[in-house]
């Protein structure tokens, strides 16, 4: 029986080492990406106003200090009419479509809270990529997630960003993406049953659970964010600790795949066009 137990004890320790053996070492730049010539005509401006901005690229240098233990490739492509965004397979896929999506909800002007158009479309662009590749690290890393993997992912995709920059382009992203979600908001009915079970939550949550997040981090940056999402009051007050939270489990769980020295060269500087550049160019 001793001796059964001993063998049993050997062959587990020889599996556990065959699958870590197995398992390729994590290291840094490990981000691929690809330009797919788009089929429909109209996607054009959008394949080359992308591709001349070296959109990818950026993207490509901003994760670079990820620890990845194979490569995660980054395709911007047709998805035959789907406004979309999806990880799948090793690989991040972001739809012309979605950013034709993008162009149709983008401010015609500066917004009464001072947002400027550009970053209509590139704050929920880089949230929307950064949620994929939140996606990517849990599947890469197999790390445990307490509550839904959506709602995880859209944490993470904020903490990155929060955590990594902490600057006025913190604040460009955040209030870009939370006014996307608003637009969406006004422009479809109210949600019912059917899109409370969604995998996701609701763009009403997820703007708030935005602003609760970007306000927590820093209350002085982002002060008047509650009030653009219409906060109540009782959330404000809590909105540091949630962060808080949030953020501990950021570097517990994501921390550990970050080159620490790299991410200080990567982040040290500016990674958005200017306020008044032209992200796309709009049908007449």
């Amino acid at each position: 029986m001793k001796n059964g137990i001993t063998l049993a004890v050997g062959v587990l320790f020889l599996i556990t080492a065959l699958t870590m053996t197995a398992q390729p070492a994590a290291k840094t730049n490990q981000i691929t990406i690809n330009y797919v010539p788009p089929e429909n005509p109209a996607h054009q401006p959008i394949y080359e106003l992308l591709k001349g901005r070296h959109s990818l690229e950026r993207l490509q240098e901003f994760l670079s200090p990820f620890r990845l233990p194979w490569p995660l490739k980054i395709s911007l492509e047709g998805c035959d009419g789907e406004p979309d965004a999806m990880y799948s397979d090793d690989k991040i896929t972001i739809c012309y479509e979605y950013i034709e999506e993008l162009q149709k909800y983008m401010a015609t002007e500066t917004t009464p809270a001072g947002i400027q158009p550009i970053d209509t479309v590139i704050g929920p662009f880089v949230d929307t990529v950064l949620h994929e590749f939140a996606h990517a690290l849990f599947d890469y890393h197999d790390i445990p997630i307490l509550g839904r993997e959506e709602d995880a992912a859209d944490q993470v995709a904020a903490s990155i960003y929060l955590q990594a920059v902490g600057n006025e382009e913190d604040r460009r992203l955040i209030t870009g993406t939370v006014w996307a979600y608003l637009m969406e908001v006004q422009d479809t009915d109210p949600p019912d049953m059917e899109e409370y079970a969604d995998e996701h939550s609701t763009s009403e949550q997820r703007a708030i659970n935005l602003v609760c997040l970007a306000y927590g981090s820093n209350p002085k940056l982002f002060w008047d964010l509650p009030a653009l999402a219409e906060l109540p009051e009782y959330r404000v007050d809590i909105c540091e600790e949630e962060y808080e939270l949030i953020s501990m489990a950021y570097q517990a769980l994501i921390g550990p795949y970050i080159d620490t020295e790299l991410a200080k060269k990567v982040y040290g500087k500016n990674w958005l066009p200017k306020k008044t550049s032209k992200m796309l160019i709009r049908k007449p």
